[in-house]
C-alpha cells in the first residue's frame, strides 16, 4: 500500500517528518485507545488503523538524526560511559476519559449575600447529581437560571460550559451527531478559556468527525 494512504490516517501530508508522524501517531493512539473508549468498536478499528500506519511510516521512514555530541574536555579521570539509546516512547496503555478531568467546583460569589452563597451551594449538589444521573436536559435548565441569577460569576459560566459538554459527550456515545455537535459547540463558545475544557472539545470533535466520515469510507 502507498505510504500516501499511511500518512492520511495519521492526518499528515505525505512526505511529513519522522517526528511529526511519532507526534501524530501519540495523538491519535491517545484518542483512539480502547481503555479511553470502552465498547467503542469504531474507535477500535480506528485505532489499529493510526497504529498499522505508524508502523508501515515507521520502517519506510529513515529515522532522526541524532545530534553529535561535543568531545570532552581532556580530564585525568576517565569519562562516564555514554548512556544507552532512548526508545521512543510507546503510547499510552490506559487514558483518562476526557469528560474525568473536567471537575465542578463551587466557591463564594462574588458581591452575594448569605443567601446567595447558599443558593449556589445549593445548586452545585443539584447539578452534581443531575450529571451523575444523565439527566441533562434538567441540569442545562438548572444552570442557565443560574446564569441569569449570577450574570458575573465566572464559576457559573463554567458549570454553564461543562454541563452542555456533559451533554453533548453522552450524545456522541449515543450517535446523535447533529445534536452532540449543538452542545459541543455552546460549551466552546460559553467559556473558550477553560483549558481543560478545550481539551476535551478537540477530542470530541475530532471523533465526531471521524465517525460522519466512516459511513462514507464504507460506501466507497
Amino acid at each position: 500500500m502507498a505510504l500516501a494512504h499511511y500518512y492520511r490516517i495519521l492526518g499528515l501530508r505525505t512526505g511529513a517528518s519522522f517526528g511529526d508522524v511519532k507526534l501524530a501517531y501519540r495523538n491519535l493512539a491517545r484518542l483512539y485507545h480502547p481503555d479511553t473508549n470502552p465498547g467503542d468498536q469504531l474507535a477500535k478499528e480506528k485505532f489499529i488503523q493510526v497504529t498499522q500506519a505508524y508502523q508501515a511510516l515507521v520502517n519506510a521512514l529513515p529515522p532522526e538524526p541524532v545530534k553529535a555530541r561535543p568531545a570532552p574536555s581532556p580530564s585525568p579521570t576517565p569519562a562516564p560511559p555514554a548512556a544507552p539509546p532512548v526508545s521512543p516512547p510507546a503510547p499510552p496503555v490506559q487514558a483518562v476519559e476526557p469528560e474525568q478531568q473536567i471537575e465542578l467546583t463551587v466557591s463564594p460569589t462574588p458581591g452575594g449575600s448569605e443567601a446567595d452563597q447558599q443558593l449556589k451551594v445549593n445548586s452545585f449538589k443539584q447539578l452534581r447529581s443531575l450529571l451523575q444521573g444523565q439527566r441533562f436536559p434538567r441540569a442545562v435548565a438548572l444552570v442557565e437560571g443560574l446564569v441569569q441569577r449570577f450574570p458575573e460569576d465566572p464559576e457559573i459560566r463554567q458549570w454553564h460550559a461543562i454541563t452542555y459538554y456533559r451533554w453533548g459527550h453522552d450524545l456522541l456515545n449515543n450517535g446523535n451527531f447533529k445534536k452532540a455537535e449543538a452542545c459541543l459547540k455552546k460549551a466552546r463558545r460559553v467559556d473558550p478559556q477553560n483549558r481543560s475544557l478545550r481539551q476535551a472539545l478537540h477530542h470530541d470533535f475530532q471523533r465526531l468527525e471521524y465517525l460522519r466520515q466512516r459511513p462514507l469510507a464504507q460506501a466507497q
